[in-house]
C-alpha cells in the first residue's frame, strides 16, 4: 500500500505539468487512478460499498466523499461513510427497502444495515439560490447539480474529495489533494461569504484542526475571531450536536484548548467563559482539562462516555458559584437544587441539552452535598443510588483539581470496597462534626398574643 506522501509523488509523476489545484469552479479536475492512491475496497465498509454499487449497477454515478476519503488517505479509520450521487433523493429510497428520507434544509436518505450502521446518501448540490438566504445564511438547500457543482459547494477542500466505484479513482476538483499534502485546512470559494452562509463552519475548522493535526489556512484562520459571535444565530439544537462532535471525538482536550484560543467557546458556553477568564482562579481551568483528558483516555480505551457528565463538568463552576451564593439563605441541598435549575436554564439557550442528559448531569450535581452525609444509613443508602458511580468520579475529579475534598473520597473509596462490617464500622466511627455539615437553627415563627389573635 502507499503512503501518502508516495501517493502525492506518483500523482506528480503521472500528472506531470498538469496543476493539482483546480483554479476555479469550470477547471478541469484532477483524476488519480486506482494505481496512484492508497484507498482500497477492503478499507470501506461492506455496508458502503453494496450502496456504491447498488446505485452503480442502477445506473447512477455514485462517489464516496468527504472525510471518509480524507480519513482514509491520512491512513485514519474513518468513522463513518457518506455517499453522494446523482440520483434523486426518492430514486435512493425505491433502491432500498431499509431506508427514510431525512432532512428540511436538505433531503438526504439514510440507508440502515444491521442495527447500528447508517449510510448516508445525498444527491449531487448546486449553489444555493439567493432567495433561499437570509443575511447570507442558506435557509434552504434542496437545489440539485451536478459533481463539480456538488464539490465546489463543500466547506473545505479536503473534504471535497470524491472516490468514484465505477472505476476506483478518486476526483479532486478544489485542490484538496494538495492541500493534504501541506497540512493545511482551507475555505473553498470566498471565506466569508461561507462562513457566513454557515458559522458552523468555524466549529468544524477547529474540530479537523484537533482530529487530524492539520493547520489553518491564514485567511480561514483570520476570519475566526472576527465572525465568531454569528454563532449566536445558529439553533441551541444545532449547536448541542456540534458540542458533540467536539468533545467526544477523542481529543476534547485539545478542541477546548483551541475554542478558547480562538474565542469561538464565549459563544456556546458563555456562563463558564465569564469566569474562565477571571485569571486570580485557576480551579476552573483545571477541573474542566482534568475532566476533558479523562474523557480522551476512556474514548482512547473503549469505555462508555455519557455527554451528562461532561455537561456537569463544563457548567460545574458556574454552578458551584451560585450553589455558595444561594447558600448562605437556605440548605445547602435545596440550594444546590435551585443552582442547578438557573445554570441549565440559561445554557439552553446558547446549546440546548436534551432533558435524558441534563436529569443526568442534575444528579451528579446533587450527589455533590449529598456525599458529605455519611451518618447512619445516608452512605448505604448513596451506595444505591443509580448514579452513585457518576457522582462519585465528580466528587474525585472535584478533589484531583484542588477542592479540599481528598480525605472525603478516600473515605468514600475505602466503603466501596470494604465488607459489610467493615462499612458499618466505618459509619460508626465518624464523628457528627464530620458526618454532617452544621445546620442553622431553625427560626421559630413568633405567636402573636392572645388579645390580639381575638381580634
Amino acid at each position: 500500500m502507499l503512503s501518502f506522501n508516495n501517493l502525492i509523488n506518483k500523482i506528480k509523476q503521472v500528472k506531470a505539468g498538469k496543476k493539482s489545484r483546480a483554479a476555479a469552479a469550470g477547471a478541469a479536475p484532477l483524476i488519480v487512478p486506482r494505481a496512484d492512491h492508497n484507498i482500497s475496497r477492503k478499507l470501506i465498509s461492506p455496508s458502503a460499498l453494496k450502496v456504491l454499487n447498488t446505485l452503480h449497477e442502477a445506473g447512477f454515478e455514485a462517489y464516496l466523499v468527504g472525510g471518509c476519503v480524507r480519513d482514509l488517505l491520512l491512513g485514519y479509520e474513518p468513522k463513518d461513510f457518506d455517499i453522494a450521487t446523482d440520483a434523486l433523493p426518492e430514486q435512493v429510497h425505491k433502491l432500498f427497502r431499509r431506508s427514510r428520507l431525512i432532512g428540511r434544509r436538505f433531503k438526504l436518505v439514510h440507508v440502515r444495515f444491521g442495527r447500528d450502521e447508517i449510510i448516508e446518501v445525498a444527491t449531487f448540490r448546486a449553489p444555493p439560490e439567493a432567495e433561499n438566504q437570509v443575511d447570507g445564511r442558506i435557509m434552504q438547500d434542496n437545489v440539485y447539480g451536478s459533481l463539480e457543482q456538488d464539490a465546489w459547494r463543500r466547506d473545505f477542500t479536503v473534504n471535497a474529495l470524491y472516490y468514484n466505484i465505477a472505476d476506483f479513482t478518486i476526483v479532486d476538483y478544489t485542490g484538496g489533494i494538495a492541500d493534504l499534502q501541506q497540512g493545511m485546512i482551507r475555505l473553498i470559494g470566498d471565506k466569508q461569504v461561507r462562513y457566513r452562509e454557515d458559522p458552523v463552519r468555524m466549529l468544524r475548522a477547529i474540530r479537523f484542526m484537533a482530529k487530524l493535526g492539520l493547520k489553518l489556512e491564514p485567511e480561514t484562520e483570520a476570519l475566526i475571531g472576527e465572525l465568531a459571535p454569528l454563532l449566536s444565530d445558529i439553533p441551541p439544537a444545532r449547536l448541542f450536536d456540534e458540542t458533540l462532535k467536539l468533545y467526544l471525538s477523542g481529543q476534547a482536550a485539545v478542541t477546548h484548548e483551541l475554542l478558547c484560543h480562538y474565542g469561538v467557546f464565549d459563544y456556546l458556553y458563555p456562563q463558564t467563559a465569564a469566569l474562565l477568564h477571571q485569571e486570580s482562579d485557576n480551579y476552573p481551568r483545571v477541573l474542566l482539562m482534568k475532566a476533558l483528558e479523562n474523557t480522551d483516555k476512556r474514548l482512547a480505551n473503549n469505555k462508555p462516555v455519557t455527554p451528562a457528565f461532561l455537561f456537569a463538568a463544563l457548567l460545574w463552576e458556574p454552578l458551584r458559584q451560585r450553589w455558595i451564593e444561594l447558600s448562605q439563605s437556605m440548605p445547602d441541598i435545596p440550594a444546590m437544587q435551585r443552582a442547578a435549575g438557573e445554570v441549565l436554564a440559561e445554557q439552553i439557550q446558547t446549546v440546548a441539552i436534551p432533558k435524558r442528559f441534563s436529569l443526568v448531569t442534575r444528579d451528579i450535581w446533587a450527589l455533590q452535598p449529598r456525599l458529605a452525609r455519611r451518618q447512619g444509613k445516608r452512605a448505604f443508602a448513596l451506595l444505591l443510588q443509580p448514579k452513585f458511580r457518576a457522582g462519585y468520579d465528580f466528587l474525585a475529579l472535584r478533589a484531583e483539581a484542588g477542592e479540599p475534598l481528598q480525605e472525603l473520597t478516600d473515605w468514600w473509596t475505602t466503603f466501596q470496597q470494604a465488607t459489610a462490617s467493615e462499612q458499618t464500622n466505618m459509619v460508626n466511627s465518624l464523628s457528627k462534626s464530620e458526618a454532617e455539615p452544621k445546620r442553622r437553627p431553625r427560626r421559630r415563627r413568633r405567636r402573636k398574643p392572645a388579645a390580639k389573635r381575638a381580634e
